[in-house]
């Protein structure tokens, strides 16, 4: 079976950005893209989406490492100074490696 190497950006969000956040990372060269509603906390807060203004969204995509650094990097210069976010990497293993 081939295997091809990809990396998994994850951004949790605020789910306001979702439809910015899809276009940008299209925009900027991602092939797809999954969204899920999530809810978390952390020492500075809970957003337990009781009400829509504090819904949060996990949007996952997986790329080549270079488009998920020029995401990234957006997406921190652009939503960070004022929405809540957190971003994280992870290496995964993919087959249709043609479809990322």
């Amino acid at each position: 079976m081939d295997r091809h190497s990809r990396q998994l950006l994850v951004i949790i969000t605020e789910a306001v950005l979702e439809k910015r956040l899809v276009a940008d990372a299209l925009r900027i060269g991602a092939q797809g893209y999954t969204v899920h509603d999530v809810r978390g906390g952390s020492r500075l807060g809970a957003r337990e989406a009781l009400w829509e203004a504090d819904r949060s969204i996990e949007v996952k995509i997986v790329c080549s490492a270079d488009v998920a650094d020029q995401v990234a990097q957006h997406v921190l210069a652009t939503y960070a100074p004022d929405h809540a976010l957190s971003l994280y990497f992870a290496d995964v293993t993919v087959v249709r490696g043609e479809k990322y």
